[in-house]
């Protein structure tokens, strides 16, 4: 029987998130729903992660509308999911149950099925409540387990400190496989080994996949990044050990600090007998359109001026006979367990087609790519540049104190921003940690959850005030102000369901957000009103009666004024002299006889008037 790979594409969430920062818009989505249609993914992964925030704050468009659009288009052919940081949400802190049920069960009317649940600590508390609450609401919870590293040997003197120096290692397969054991006895139907920093290389992808292949009896995805040069050959061992679903993204929105490109891990499937689950012939559409997308991305782009060489896998022409030799020579080391003859395999194929080469200093100081470039974007901010290499080698230090967490969203902000103020603590001769982040202080003192290794009290107090591990508490959670927009007609700032999470989620950037969607509201209902009175002034105008037009001769005004009195009306004969009207002008009254015999047809004025020189007055019969 044949062996099938199926696929989590992440092109229009995660993919674009590692290489775009988040930055396209539903437009360009909307041009590729279509071809997505036909493409067979087991799973797209389409929101959750920096997608909320990013789309409010950046590209002024909703979350909301981006997961209904894309749900309409799929029609049920591929099943959406979205990556939840557990108790942290799509946020970066703790929340009550309340905000998380209801932001899942809108996500689940709205379209989505698979929800990714992790925590950035590995703390099962913090996914418990997710996950019962995706399942009874519908939903397919995906629990995954964050990947990280115990320290380097040249660290092991911290721990020697603290436990002996026979302290075991604590990131082995066994503790991976006790949290992935945990997570499907909670409800997990899928279990993920979540490499955020592209950190597991191929013989701990063979031996963690294997173990957990082993242990569960749920689906098991590997989700990697390529940042740190491990990615792709990571990839070809977890296929080799039976992986069941693959994160990949789609050619140009593939390599570097993303996942790998489905292209490529297709050749090596081929080559190893798996089927791999998706329509490539609809993927190369995608790819093709993809080239456009990502032209339009520039601002964002830092390999703008370096794309991928075009490729097309079911092309024979596409691949030269030294290039496929690679890919044969990859499969033939991966299986005999080489791993630097399949790492180096694996970045000649990625030169050859244009990906970025390894980031060294990632992989040597073991961070997820994001967090260095947060960290080089706050040094430079401070005028600081020249403490990054101090930062870095920092790290280790600030993750260790801080119970030896893994890096991912938020704790590898935090730690990273820790970490810069540590240099600059040195720099200014001030004892470590005299400016502690708020963040961090939460960290320390247990509000994110129980840390890998319990934190050293005198450390926890030292920080925190206290020694004592204190949990979020989430009675203390204050729901924000939804207030009364009295400047624009009185509506309140988030109007439904919907926004109400939204505000609650990310206060900051939704009440921006939602001011302007009230604000774009009432100016087009005042646009309306003024439309409408418009249109009913002129049908008021339409509908009275035209005025006959004149034929006879008229007495004009000779001089502007108030009409005091007329006295003559249609039909009246008159002869010369006949008083016709008084009119007040110049503070005086003055009579306007008749000057000829004739008949009166019209008269224009009535007493109490005013006319301006030469205004029609009285018109008389030819």
């Amino acid at each position: 029987m044949t062996k099938k790979l199926q696929i989590r594409d992440l092109t229009l969430r995660d993919g674009q998130q590692s290489l775009f920062a988040t930055r396209m818009p539903q437009s360009e989505i909307d041009k590729l729903l279509p071809l997505y249609e036909d493409a067979g993914f087991h799973i797209m992964e389409v929101w959750g992660g920096a997608v909320p925030d990013s789309v409010m704050r950046y590209l002024d468009e909703s979350p909301w509308t981006r997961l209904r659009t894309i749900s309409k288009a799929m029609k049920g052919k591929s099943l959406l999911s979205a990556l939840s940081r557990g108790r942290n949400l799509f946020g970066y802190v703790p929340y009550p149950n309340s905000v998380l049920e209801g932001f899942y069960k809108e996500a689940i009317k709205n379209g989505l099925n698979v929800m990714r649940i992790f925590d950035a600590l590995n703390d099962i508390d913090n996914v418990r409540d997710s996950i019962k609450m995706i399942n009874d609401l519908g939903g397919i919870a995906d629990g995954a387990v964050c990947y990280t590293v115990d320290p380097k040997e040249e660290e092991k003197g911290f721990f020697a400190k603290l436990f002996g120096p026979k302290q075991k290692k604590i990131f082995t397969d066994e503790y991976f496989v006790d949290k992935a054991k945990q997570m499907e006895a909670l409800g997990a139907k899928i279990i993920t080994l979540k490499d955020m920093a592209g950190l597991v290389n191929p013989s701990r992808a063979a031996s963690i996949i294997s173990a957990l292949k082993a242990n569960v009896s749920v689906p098991v995805d590997f989700h990697t990044h390529c940042t740190p040069g491990y990615g792709l050959a990571s990839s070809v061992m977890a296929i080799l050990n039976g992986v069941d679903i693959l994160d990949t993204n789609i050619w140009y929105f593939g390599g570097g600090s993303a996942a790998p490109a489905i292209e490529l891990i297709y050749v090596f499937a081929k080559k190893l007998g798996v089927e791999v689950e998706a329509n490539m012939e609809a993927v190369g559409k995608i790819r093709e359109a993809l080239f456009d997308v990502r032209k339009s991305l520039a601002a964002f782009d830092l390999q703008k001026d370096h794309f991928p060489r075009p490729f097309n896998p079911l092309d024979p022409n596409d691949l030269p006979a030294e290039i496929d030799a690679l890919f044969d020579s990859a499969i033939t080391a991966a299986k005999a367990g080489n791993e630097p003859e399949l790492l180096s395999l694996c970045h000649q194929i990625e030169d050859y087609f244009g990906f970025p080469k390894p980031n060294e200093l990632v992989r040597e100081a073991e961070v997820p790519g994001g967090m260095y470039s947060n960290m080089v974007a706050q040094l430079k901010q401070l005028g600081a540049s020249d403490l990054l290499d101090d930062a870095m080698r920092l790290i280790p230090k600030v993750r260790r104190d801080a119970g030896l967490i893994p890096l991912v969203t938020p704790t590898s902000q935090i730690v990273g921003s820790q970490a810069v103020s540590l240099a600059l603590d040195r720099k200014n001769g001030k004892p470590d940690y005299s400016t502690p982040s708020m963040q961090f202080t939460s960290l320390v003192k247990g509000e994110y959850g129980h840390t890998p290794v319990a934190i050293d009290p005198a450390f926890r107090e030292k920080i925190t005030g206290s020694a004592e591990e204190k949990a979020y508490d989430t009675s203390k959670y204050k729901e924000p102000q939804n207030p009364t927009l009295d400047e624009f007609g009185g509506v309140k700032l988030a109007v439904n369901p919907e926004e109400e999470l939204l505000l609650a989620l990310l206060p900051n950037v939704a009440n921006g957000f939602l001011k302007k969607r009230r604000s774009e509201e009432y100016q087009a209902a005042q646009a309306a009103l003024a439309a409408e009175a418009e249109a009913k002034r002129l049908a008021e105008e339409a509908a009275k009666p035209k005025p006959e037009p004149i034929t006879g001769e008229v007495l004009q005004a000779p001089m502007g004024g108030t009409i005091i009195s007329v006295n003559v009306k249609p039909g009246d004969a008159v002869k010369p002299g006949d008083l016709l009207l008084v009119y007040e002008a110049m503070k005086m009254e003055n009579e306007v006889e008749a000057e000829t015999a004739a008949v009166v047809k019209r008269v224009f004025v009535e007493p109490g008037q005013v006319v301006g020189l030469e205004a029609n007055l009285i018109e008389f019969e030819d």
